[in-house]
């Protein structure tokens, strides 16, 4: 009898490479781009084949996946059931974290792969229970909004058959969970993780050239981030804190002193709104006050204060800023208040884990110097609309 392990190289190689006739894995754009941006590491095992034998062929990882086979299996038609059982329990997130330790061509952020892969299964169990299990959303602006119990479903049913259906390059091949929290999301109409890549085109395209020239050494600050204030009105196109903001930012950058001004607003409020507040706020630098557009660095993705500068300090370091460069933070007092407060320090470390840079000092009560810091790299599908 063929070994386990040399069973699943069989079928890996198989799945990779199919026979004349035989039907394919199809490869689907958006799905794809989805798993890159929120599980980079298991989507890479994906596809890597040998990476994927070797993490599937460890003893443990055998009993391991034949266990959760068994336990969907055991539900039948009941789509509950079967989505209960696409979570991981920690001993399993344990054990997958020991196959995958030794893998060191998979991606990884500053704290390694081991950490990346918790942070990727406790994201396929988010998504799980916000999507299929009706687990309430951390915010209001998250989540799958509402549903009636015929469309919910009706949405369960196909991410169960999406997820068992192949996919070329998928981690299907692993365990079909992955593919199961991306089909949620993909049904649920929430790809807002992937609505403006790449970042370094459209909006962006004028100041990445400019960056890529730039001799940072000429300004006392790298960049001028603008955090949002999403507005609450159904159709408003900036709230008016926002506009208030860009006031602000045009006086400031009117110095001559800062390279880029880094407007950061996703789409997030009201919920589910088809509006993106940093394009908005790009808009509105360009068109009323001026500022040309290679000056302008658009972050399109955050839904909160802590990750508009986590979001920032991704970008920042993505355009090329070094990372000793002094950047300012602006926004009203309040909020200018509340960033520089021990409070906001400690939701940072709540909800991302780190701070995402440190406030250096005030200079007025709308501005705050801030160093940016390379922990924000962190990918967290923990927060699947902006990882």
């Amino acid at each position: 009898m063929r070994p386990i392990a040399s069973a699943v190289v069989l079928a890996l190689t198989t799945l990779a490479a199919p026979t004349r006739g035989q039907a394919q894995d199809v490869a689907d754009g958006v799905v794809a781009a989805l798993s890159v941006r929120l599980f980079p590491l298991l989507d890479a095992a994906g596809q890597n084949p040998a990476a994927m034998a070797r993490i599937a062929g460890t003893p443990e990882m055998q009993r391991v996946l034949s266990a959760r086979r068994d336990r969907r299996a055991g539900c039948g038609t009941d789509l509950a059931c079967r989505a209960q059982a696409m979570l991981w329990s920690q001993q399993e997130a344990d054990a997958l974290r020991r196959a995958v330790a030794g893998e060191t061509a998979l991606p990884a952020a500053d704290d390694g792969v081991a950490a990346q892969v918790d942070r990727e299964i406790a994201g396929v169990n988010l998504i799980v229970r916000t999507y299929a299990l009706g687990a309430v959303p951390t915010s209001a602006i998250d989540g799958p909004g509402t549903v009636s119990p015929q469309d919910q479903q009706t949405r369960l049913q196909a991410a169960d058959w999406l997820a068992a259906t192949p996919r070329a390059g998928s981690a299907q091949r692993l365990d079909p969970s992955i593919d199961y929290a991306l089909a949620l999301l993909d049904v649920s109409d929430r790809t807002d993780a992937i609505g403006h890549e790449p970042l370094t085109d459209g909006a962006n395209a004028a100041a990445m050239a400019r960056a890529k020239r730039l001799d940072w050494r000429r300004y006392r600050y790298g960049a001028m981030i603008v955090t949002g204030v999403g507005p609450e009105i159904e159709g408003e196109r900036l709230s008016p804190f926002g506009k208030y903001h860009l006031r602000l930012a045009a006086r400031r950058f009117a110095q001559g002193d800062v390279a880029f001004i880094l407007v950061s607003g996703g789409r997030a409020h009201p919920r589910a709104t088809p509006i993106t507040e940093a394009d908005e706020m790009r808009k509105v630098l360009i068109e009323r006050y001026g500022i040309p557009a290679d000056a302008i660095i658009s972050e399109p993705y955050a839904r909160h204060t802590t990750t508009n500068l986590r979001n920032a300090s991704r970008l920042l370091a993505r355009i090329g800023m070094p990372a000793t460069t002094d950047t300012l933070i602006v926004c009203n007092p309040a909020q200018s208040a509340y960033i520089e407060s021990a409070k906001f320090a400690e939701r940072n470390r709540t909800e991302l884990g780190y701070e995402p840079g440190r406030v250096v000092r005030r200079v007025s009560p709308t501005e705050l110097v801030f160093r940016t810091s390379s922990q924000s790299d962190r990918v967290d599908p923990r927060d699947p609309l902006d990882p």
